[in-house]
């Protein structure tokens, strides 16, 4: 298939720029991915639509505050957006600035802490920082929530909880997985005490899952690389849903890739590493069998990604469909559950 097979119409006033002031509020179409038959509900059911033979896995990685501002010595303006901490004082990232830095280049940062430009890595920069706080801790404390581009305004202090999960943990991501964020602690509870049980796997989701694919022919994307982990206990809940007749279920995409990256033998193995698994129609999934997912934006892989997992002609039915009933879409926007 190619590129411009995966473009729709969105309305820009669709593109929610904050989240509902509940988490649960959202809207929830259904979609079975058989017939393609589609059902308007509310978030809130989702805890009807699973049941105690069922596996929940979400993915636990944490938003990190990866954006900074700063400015060069001649005083132009420089954003640099974290994409992979390296260890305490080291970090590749995106920066922009009016002309591109070269190696050497001092970036003067908020509240007097300082980088310097080490080299380039393809499309990203080699960063090193001053001081004596390790680059966590000064990301805490000078660090901006990495909203998407999409969100057309700055981000505030609310963001800090909303673009994060509940049951965020594994700090290292650049971008919320964001089907989790429909998920409040109350309806966490009410799933462990229906008697499903939830697991976790990690994908630090990376700014390279906004980057457009740039090429029609899709053979010829190269995928952006992240750094997924899938645990023993993982694998053998995958195992005794499936003994006990149950539904794999993935929270979000990047829990569908971190899944199936553990499974490229063909069996779900325990595992971690980088994972630049590029899934489009005709893929064979091993290890899911339903999908909680947001929309996502036109011609982009996570769309590719849905596609191939309830069929093309399926999703972008479903697309038009939430076009009309003006849902929300994107990050902050409503969900959908793709079931057999």
């Amino acid at each position: 298939m190619k590129k411009s097979d995966f473009n729709y119409p969105l309305p820009e006033h669709l593109i929610a720029q904050y989240p509902l002031p509940e988490r649960r509020a959202s809207r929830l179409l259904c979609m079975n991915r058989d017939t393609g038959e589609l059902t308007d509900r509310q978030f809130a059911d989702f805890i009807d639509l699973i049941d105690e033979r069922d596996l929940l896995v979400f993915n636990d990685t944490k938003v990190i505050p990866a954006r900074l501002f700063g400015k060069k010595q001649s005083g132009g303006k420089v954003e640099i957006l974290i994409e992979r901490i390296q260890d305490e004082r080291h970090a590749i990232a995106h920066v922009r600035a009016s002309k591109a830095p070269k190696a050497g280049t001092l970036i003067e940062l908020e509240l007097g802490h300082r980088c310097t430009v080490l080299g380039r890595a393809d499309d990203l920069f080699q960063l090193e920082f001053e001081g004596g706080l390790p680059l966590p801790v000064l990301l805490d404390r000078i660090g901006h929530m990495p909203l998407p581009p999409y969100i057309g305004r700055a981000d505030e202090a609310s963001d800090l909880s909303r673009y994060q999960t509940v049951f965020a943990r594994e700090a290292g991501a650049v971008a919320a997985p964001t089907a989790g964020l429909h998920f409040d602690l109350a309806m966490m509870e009410q799933i462990s005490n229906k008697g499903v049980r939830s697991v976790f796997v990690t994908l630090h989701v990376g700014s390279g899952t906004f980057q457009p694919v740039r090429v029609e022919d899709l053979s010829a994307h190269v995928m952006h690389k992240e750094y997924f982990a899938v645990e023993p206990d993982t694998v053998a809940a995958v195992e005794e849903a499936r003994s006990r007749g149950g539904r794999v279920v993935a929270v979000g995409t990047t829990a569908v890739r971190a899944l199936e990256s553990a499974s490229k033998t063909g069996i779900l193995s325990a595992g971690f590493g980088d994972t630049d698994l590029f899934v489009t129609p005709g893929y064979r999934f091993r290890s899911v069998d339903a999908l909680l997912t947001n929309f996502h934006l036109p011609e982009s892989t996570l769309l590719m990604l849905v596609s191939a997992f309830a069929g093309y002609d399926h999703v972008m039915a479903a697309y038009r469909h939430a076009v009309a009933h003006s849902y929300r879409f994107f990050s902050y926007g409503d969900a959908m559950f793709l079931s057999r």
